[in-house]
């Protein structure tokens, strides 16, 4: 056979296997035996081998894996990877349905109710029609590219047929079928492996191997359920999931149109009782609005979109005896009761430990020493207290106790007015509160200090190296070199131990020198003063401008600015008054931290909407209308959601709500179409 006849024959045989495994994988109508496909892979594998320069990425043979990742590139989502909020009964769904008719100005709109599978979420892009990255959610912004472990999942397709966009991304769930997993665990136990707790733990675990030939031995699956796009060709999610099935993507069928809460409902209580018969887990249904025009009307919050909403099956429950009470304190000296508990088997795993959160959690639930507790743990990772058996008490059992001192420290604790946590205020001398602050300093989202996670930390404190978080910039290489420490692992698992070599040492000097180009309002947010989270920080660093006028604020100034109120601005201040805060900060400073707010605005960027208030509603022809809103907060102004007396300018374009350029027309808000915004935008600044 010559090169060209191996071509061909690499062609048809990749055609020929790609609808094979469409037809078994995504149709479950296999129209070929599982020899045959075999034999056919071999071929293909074979020539490749022969031609090597006829080996394409996309071939059908990197189902079986091969490739080595040792690390997994951190890759940004082209849009954000949002998780959904949560919902457990009809009457907040109901309450769902009123803030999307309120927010469509009283437009009553279609559902898509599917199923909420219980797995990895994946976002994967496509471009020409052939797979290019396969990212998880990450932190929503940014996310591990896992292309290579994706590749080996059989109902993922490589290449695309049909009329698809040359480039979107589809988002789903990969999960390990529950046939998969008990095979999977009855290797591990054979070869005296512990086995997974769940098979959403086995899935996870498996899309982070390093080795893609391991993962293809897993047998995951893939369902996917957003199609998300600028040129999509339909205007509803259910007819692009639809269509999407077509180009080649395994989609639910399990999927309902709702017109009212009822019809949700219905499907609710049906899956409800039927999700035991799948040959998969789910946890819940999740409830779309249909239109894409009505989901870009409503939009996002911070974390979730205002179109969709999860429901949560209820909760599976146990009932364990209560052995102690233990009590944590957090890096901001509040402290949190813990419940040690007999350990009881639930929702896939063992439960020892339950957070009690407060004192009057424990109070309400009138807990008192050796009771029999329910615990609760449903599809959420961290299980919780919810009643108490009394028909199993003690006799003179009494009361759980809220202890009076810190658990760590010994300093009387404090509770604040209206706050439901004690807190111990020993905040420079108490141990976990050191630490606690230096980890959330160190954090991704804030310093992204990430070579000294992984215990690295702890060992730097317990040598008496970093005692706060400006000890971290007059470290050393011979501080470091050399340093470990053994780490006590659970059950039969090995002793884990960190020691710090010479690259372990070099990427920590690298990261600490890099933090000091981090922009001034992730430093101000990696501080953790209290309250004031990434959104609050954006804010205060564009309004002062400089760490120093924040810090010489008062409480009066500080509540007049949008979105600060007297629990913020009280934290702000307590903050900035304490002496060591102060030296703290000098000393960051010092070394070389952004404490100024630098406007990444283009030069001579024209500034049309300089203090102005802006509603954005509608469709656009040339942006996405969260283009329109960056735009508007690169040229100065602040968007915000809806109308009201304070709105200084709406931007409108096509399907606004009526009701809304009624109001906007009623209190004289000036309202401009898409060219007029184009035309302010271009403006020169003169």
């Amino acid at each position: 056979m010559n090169p060209i006849e191996a071509l061909d024959r690499i062609k048809q045989l990749s055609a020929e296997l790609e609808e094979h495994n469409y037809k078994y994988y995504v149709l479950a109508s296999p129209s070929i035996s599982d020899y045959d496909f075999d034999m056919k892979l071999k071929e293909l594998s074979d020539l490749e081998n022969a031609y090597p320069e006829y080996a394409f990425d996309d071939s059908p043979t990197k189902r079986v894996g091969g490739d080595i990742t040792k690390e997994f590139i951190n890759r940004k989502h082209n849009y954000p990877m949002l998780s959904l909020s949560n919902t457990y009964n009809k009457g907040e769904i109901i309450s769902f349905h009123q803030r999307v008719l309120k927010g469509l100005e009283n437009t009553v709109p279609e559902y898509v109710c599917e199923l909420k599978y219980d797995g990895v979420a994946i976002s994967l892009v496509y471009e020409h029609g052939k797979l290019k990255h396969a990212v998880t959610r990450g932190d929503g912004e940014k996310g591990d590219d896992v292309t290579n472990n994706v590749k080996t999942i059989r109902s993922v397709p490589l290449n695309l047929k049909g009329n698809f966009p040359d480039f979107f991304e589809i988002r789903g769930e990969i999960f390990m079928p529950h046939k998969a997993f008990n095979d999977l665990n009855q290797e591990r136990l054979e070869r005296g492996d512990a086995a997974f707790a769940n098979p959403r733990n086995a899935a996870a675990g498996s899309l982070k191997m390093q080795d893609s030939k391991e993962v293809a031995k897993r047998k995951l699956d893939c369902y996917l359920y957003y199609v998300i796009g600028d040129q999509l060709p339909f205007s509803t999610h259910f007819e692009s999931l639809n269509e999407a099935q077509k180009w080649g993507f395994k989609t639910s069928s399990f999927m309902a149109r709702c017109k009212n809460t009822d019809e949700i409902d219905e499907f609710i209580q049906l899956w409800d009782k039927e999700r035991k018969k799948l040959a998969f887990d789910i946890d819940g249904v999740v409830i779309k609005v249909n239109s894409y025009a009505q989901q870009q009307e409503l939009g996002f919050t911070a974390k979730s979109p205002r179109w969709a909403i999860a429901y949560k099956f209820k909760a599976e429950q146990a009932c364990t005896p209560l052995l102690s009470v233990s009590y944590q304190v957090g890096r901001t000296g509040a402290i949190t009761p813990v419940a040690n508990l007999e350990a009881v088997f639930l929702a896939g795993t063992t439960v020892k430990r339950a957070s009690l959160h407060n004192e009057d959690i424990i109070k309400k639930l009138d807990i008192h020493e050796n009771d029999w507790l329910y615990v609760e743990k449903g599809g959420e990772i961290i299980p919780k207290i919810v009643g108490v058996d009394l028909e199993k008490r003690e006799k003179n059992a009494k009361p759980i106790a809220f202890l009076s001192q810190c658990p760590e420290c010994g300093t009387e604790l404090k509770r604040s007015e209206g706050e439901a946590a004690w807190y111990c205020p020993n905040e420079f001398e108490c141990p976990p509160q050191i630490k606690g602050r230096i980890e959330h300093f160190i954090s991704r989202k804030a310093m992204n200090i990430d070579s000294l996670g992984e215990g690295k930390l702890e060992i730097l404190y317990d040598k008496g190296l970093v005692k706060n978080i400006d000890d971290l910039y007059v470290l050393k290489y011979k501080d470091l070199i050399g340093l470990e420490k053994s780490f006590e692992s659970e059950g039969d698992q090995k002793n884990r131990i960190i020691r710090f070599r010479e690259k372990t040492v070099e990427n920590i000097l690298k990261a600490l020198e890099a933090s000091k180009e981090v922009p001034f309002e992730r430093v101000l947010f990696a501080l953790g003063i209290r309250h004031v989270g990434e959104t609050v920080a954006k804010t205060l660093a564009a309004y002062f401008k400089d760490l120093h006028h924040l810090m010489e604020a008062n409480a009066e100034e500080l509540i007049n600015i949008p979105e600060i109120g007297p629990r913020i601005a009280e934290s702000l201040v307590s903050y900035f008054s304490s002496k060591k805060n102060r030296a703290i900060i000098q000393a960051l400073e010092a070394y070389g931290l952004q404490t100024t707010f630098v406007d990444n605005r283009p030069e001579g960027q024209n500034k049309a909407f300089e203090g102005l208030k802006v509603v954005v509603s509608g469709v656009f022809t040339n942006y996405k209308r969260d283009e329109i809103k960056s735009l508007i907060e690169n040229a100065g102004g602040k968007n915000v959601s809806s109308i009201s007396a304070q709105t200084d300018l709406l931007v409108a374009g096509e399907n606004m709500g009526p009701a809304k350029k009624e109001k906007a027309v009623k209190l004289g808000i000036k309202i401009i179409d898409e060219d007029e915004f184009e035309r302010l935008l271009n403006t020169s600044a003169e």
